[in-house]
């Protein structure tokens, strides 16, 4: 087995780039199970600022079937985006072995985020094995995998400061909202979106003192949402929101829905970004400020509308930073104003994440191992038995003048001696044979993902 992952972010593009290769790629998973028969199980990521899949992958030693892999998840992810083979291809970066846990701990701990530090990516990768099993894509070293890397995870935030400070997207968004927003007790704030960030959100704006807070959703799921997080709910249609929008202060976009309004053609038209429609649009927005002027009258000018957009397929048309009184923070504004963290603890937390990773190697390829430790093991115990017979019968010729014979309690007492200086001498060469057969199954996996790594490259052009 080689654990291969393709990894698409923030730090290798933009997000405008990312967001293009990512569209309409949740389904990927489940395709190149069925129909790549090498891969085992696959785990897909995809949360604001990336776009990863994890495969396990049963590949002989050449390489070939990796590298067959690869291309086909490359072809299947440009298929499903709309994006070119090349593109898709030169947009991931491939790692193996040791690699691909180091890097999935370091992004379920936050090291890898926008907000360094931030928690919940924690939540993200626990849904996406999640969301695996319920595809039936997982196979028992994925399960491994993203299990080990919520319990690194878990230690990075009880063993250090990391993400002690309350860390996310979510905190740096109302913070930078907070300098054009009346105090936080008096704003009325609309979320738009039902998931992980929706919640983030309330919880972030109740700590602030905001309770004027109501959700809405495309999808029918606000009434629920908003009675199990005590706030408001807004109808599901678009004139309920442009309602809702009339009287408030600040908007938190999460829904990630771009395209999938029911009845839109967008939402099933494979590769149409440009008539993706967005979910809150400049003319909606344009409306509810209009709405909203005619109803102050001759009072004075009212605040500033502040529109926060966490989706990476962007919910909010661009165009409404146009909007006269209204203020858009998309995720690159946002992760401008990302606070730093200290380098110790940054530190601090990579030697965990790296020290977890290397364990889990260990036991993932100590199967690798096994074989040749059982050789040992079972040289040992012929040694045992051939030195224990000797022994029994030199002490058989000494007794029998005696008219004695070895008694079970003799025989015993020499089976203990000699297998515990048996196995003592043994011991090096167990650690020593255990070495060996790991760094050859890491130097055949580096050699077999190396193959598959070139074949994502694209083949020059000849004359």
């Amino acid at each position: 087995m080689v654990l291969l992952s393709l990894t698409a972010s923030h730090h290798e593009l933009d997000l405008d780039a990312l967001e293009r290769l990512s569209t309409g790629s949740m389904s990927v998973g489940r395709t190149v199970v069925g129909t790549c028969r090498p891969v085992q199980g696959t785990v897909v990521i995809s949360t604001c600022n990336r776009f990863e899949l994890y495969l396990d992958v049963d590949a002989p030693l050449d390489g070939d079937t990796v590298r067959h892999a690869t291309r086909h998840v490359a072809e299947l992810v440009a298929e499903s985006s709309g994006v070119t083979a090349e593109v898709a291809a030169t947009s991931f970066t491939v790692r193996t072995g040791p690699e691909v846990a180091e890097h999935l701990f370091a992004v379920a701990a936050g090291l890898d985020s926008m907000v360094v530090g931030e928690r919940e990516i924690a939540g993200q990768v626990k849904r996406a094995l999640a969301e695996s099993r319920a595809d039936g894509t997982t196979s028992k070293t994925l399960e491994l995998l993203f299990q080990t890397a919520s319990r690194t995870s878990k230690q990075v935030g009880h063993s250090t400061a990391l993400g002690g400070a309350g860390r996310s997207l979510v905190s740096v968004g109302l913070d930078l909202a907070g300098e054009s927003l009346r105090p936080y007790p008096a704003v009325r704030a609309v979320i738009i979106g039902t998931g992980a960030y929706a919640g983030a959100a309330v919880a972030a704006l109740s700590a602030r003192g905001c309770d004027d807070v109501r959700v809405y959703s495309q999808s029918g799921r606000a009434a629920d949402f908003a009675t199990s997080h005590g706030i408001g709910a807004v109808g599901q249609d678009q004139e309920s929101l442009v309602e809702a929008l009339e009287e408030a202060d600040l908007v938190v976009s999460c829904s990630g829905a771009r395209g999938r309004r029911p009845g839109s053609p967008a939402a099933s038209a494979p590769g149409a970004e440009a008539s993706l429609e967005y979910v809150l649009d400049a003319a909606s927005v344009a409306r509810a400020r209009d709405r909203a002027a005619a109803r102050a009258g001759d009072e004075p000018e009212s605040d500033a509308l502040v529109i926060l957009d966490l989706a990476l397929h962007r919910d909010v048309d661009p165009s409404v930073a146009d909007v006269e009184g209204v203020l858009l923070y998309d995720l690159a504004s946002l992760t401008a104003h990302a606070p730093t963290t200290e380098r110790a603890v940054v530190d601090q937390a990579r030697a965990i994440v790296t020290d977890a990773a290397a364990r889990f190697e260990e036991t993932r390829l100590g199967r690798a191992a096994d074989g040749a430790v059982v050789a040992l093991l079972d040289e040992a115990e012929r040694q045992v038995a051939a030195e224990v017979g000797a022994a029994v019968d030199r002490l058989t010729a000494e007794l029998a003048p005696l008219g004695h014979a070895p008694t079970e309690s003799d025989r015993e007492e020499i089976a203990r001696s000699v297998r515990r200086r048996v196995h003592a001498a043994l011991h090096g060469r167990i650690v020593a044979a255990r070495a060996t057969a790991l760094a050859e199954a890491r130097a055949a996996e580096a050699a077999v993902v190396a193959g598959a790594e070139r074949s994502l490259r694209p083949v020059p052009a000849t004359d």
